[in-house]
């Protein structure tokens, strides 16, 4: 058996704890409130660092703390450290079985909030004293709600998420459809073109700014919409491109009962589609609970999107 042996390990959780807060923070002021400590004993404590490595971890600009290389190396491993020892507590805590907790989430399609409970439910079977809580009014934004630490997981179908502070899953692909009353001239098209929609009456989510019909379809091909109908709520939606008052654009999943109720029909946009890939964003620096983990992998397997039957 071999003896582990802790040479020169001189550093103490309070120092990494420390690091962590000022590089997130960018000052000593605001570290220090979130540690709950005195900004004078918060600088006592980063100089004791510092001197027992023998290198300043942050340059002083102003105010303003920014990590030295040797601080950015030594953040690097204070973080799995950090997450790794707070897994263990948890781990030990809930040894009897109860484990407690909070999940914080939100997405950025409204529509996900059909299929969410679904999930819950299964999530709760084995974690029942986790609390989901879903976090709506941030859904036009959830990356920021994220690094703001409004969120623990945020659900997304951005293309990639550039910013080193967040880890990001892959889960799911889906295909977007424009929905149309089975009466549309539209819907005798096997598929339908950007072009095709000039003058058409387009049914979206608000605000306008953000509609991907609108912003990422429509206006590249310089087509302009006859006029734009804003609902926030999917049945809504649904309903008035039932009644033939306009084309919207939704989710497979979301419009397939209602295309096998044969209310509306769907048609892709363009002969290969347009699709979707879906992400589970979490933070870094936030250690990541075992009923988190179980969670991203149900949210995998458990995927609601299927194509409907045309």
């Amino acid at each position: 058996m071999h003896q582990c042996q802790y040479v020169n390990v001189r550093l103490e959780i309070r120092h990494l704890k420390l690091l962590a807060a000022v590089a997130e923070a960018g000052t000593v002021t605001e570290a220090s409130k979130r540690l709950h400590v005195t900004q004078s004993a918060l600088s006592h404590q980063l100089r004791d660092a510092e001197d027992i490595l023998g290198t300043p971890l942050f340059l002083r600009l102003g105010r303003k703390m920014v990590l030295t290389p040797a601080g950015e190396t030594l953040l690097s491993s204070t973080r799995r450290v950090l997450e790794e020892l707070g897994n263990a507590e948890r781990m030990i805590a809930n040894a009897d079985g109860h484990v407690q907790g909070m999940i914080r989430l939100s997405t950025e399609c409204y529509t996900c909030y059909n299929w969410l409970p679904r999930l819950m439910t299964a999530f709760h079977k084995s974690f029942p004293g986790v609390e989901i809580r879903i976090v709506a009014d941030v859904t036009c934004d959830v990356v920021s709600a994220l690094l703001e630490g409004k969120l623990d997981l945020a659900i997304s179908f951005c293309a990639s998420v550039p910013d080193k502070r967040l880890r990001q899953h892959t889960l799911f692909e889906d295909e977007m459809l424009l929905t149309m009353s089975p009466r549309h001239p539209l819907a005798r098209r096997d598929y339908v073109r950007a072009s095709d929609l000039a003058g058409e009456t387009i049914l979206i989510y608000p605000p306008k700014s953000e509609s991907t019909l609108l912003v990422n379809v429509m206006k590249p091909a310089g087509v302009r919409p006859g006029r734009v109908i804003e609902i926030p709520l999917t049945e809504g939606l649904i309903e008035l491109a039932a009644a033939g008052c306009g084309v919207g654009m939704l989710a497979s999943w979301a419009v397939g009962p209602d295309i096998r109720a044969k209310k509306v029909v769907a048609r892709p946009i363009g002969p290969h589609g347009l699709h979707r890939t879906w992400y589970a964003l979490t933070r870094r620096d936030q250690p990541m609970p075992q009923y988190v983990q179980v969670f991203l992998e149900l949210l995998t397997s458990a995927s609601p999107f299927r194509k409907p039957n045309k």
